[in-house]
């Protein structure tokens, strides 16, 4: 049986920064090293606040990778977190496959968190986990409809399916989908992603803050 610490987990999804396969939308604007080094920012603003918040809640980390090797990531984000590659399939069922091997494996609260936020902070974690003390969903809400960060004390693969991913529906689909489950939820603050070109001036906020 796991300790209580390690009852929880955090799982990053990330994409190693390869330019042309990554972050695409913002080479419209950055080029394709550019965006690519903004992926390379974004992930590496997501790992220190993971780190900082281990620092108040020594967590089980995954780091759930697309594109690159394990070396790869391993060299690039540390030797010190579990890293595994997302697999194949669409965002949910990556999402879904994350969770029900978490589950699997005993944990009993699980927040995934994307790495395109420059807004998240290890406060978001806390406040993540605190919250599935008490409810079944805790969802980080985004501005562009969808959410940064979701959270489960249950395993429930419905809230993975039949959602239009990448679209501006996709929260209100999760929360309707988590209602019809009856599922308890809780929501964060609003945050904002940097997918498109119109989402730099979030980073820039974040970073001249």
């Amino acid at each position: 049986m796991k300790s209580k610490q390690t009852q929880k987990q955090i799982i990053v999804f990330s994409r190693y920064p390869v330019p042309g396969t990554t972050k695409t939308r913002l080479a419209r604007a950055l080029g394709d090293l550019g965006a690519a080094e903004m992926q390379k920012k974004l992930t590496e603003h997501t790992i220190s606040q993971v780190r900082k918040f281990l620092q108040l809640d020594p967590v089980a980390v995954l780091v759930s990778y697309d594109g690159g090797s394990l070396e790869q990531i391993q060299e690039w984000l540390g030797p010190d977190f579990t890293y595994r590659d997302q697999g194949s399939g669409d965002l949910g069922q990556r999402m879904e496959r994350a969770f029900r091997t978490a589950f699997t494996q005993k944990y009993k609260r699980i927040v995934i968190i994307g790495a395109d936020c420059p807004g998240l902070q290890a406060r978001h974690m806390t406040q993540a986990f605190e919250s599935l003390r008490h409810n079944d969903l805790v969802l980080g809400p985004a501005t562009d409809g969808g959410y940064y960060l979701i959270g489960l004390s249950r395993c429930e693969t419905s809230l993975f399916k039949e959602v239009p991913w990448g679209t501006d529906t996709v929260l209100t689909k999760t929360l309707n989908l988590a209602k019809q489950k009856g599922l308890s939820i809780d929501l964060l603050e609003i945050l904002s992603d940097v997918d498109r070109p119109e989402d730099l001036k979030h980073f820039n906020h974040h970073t001249s803050t």
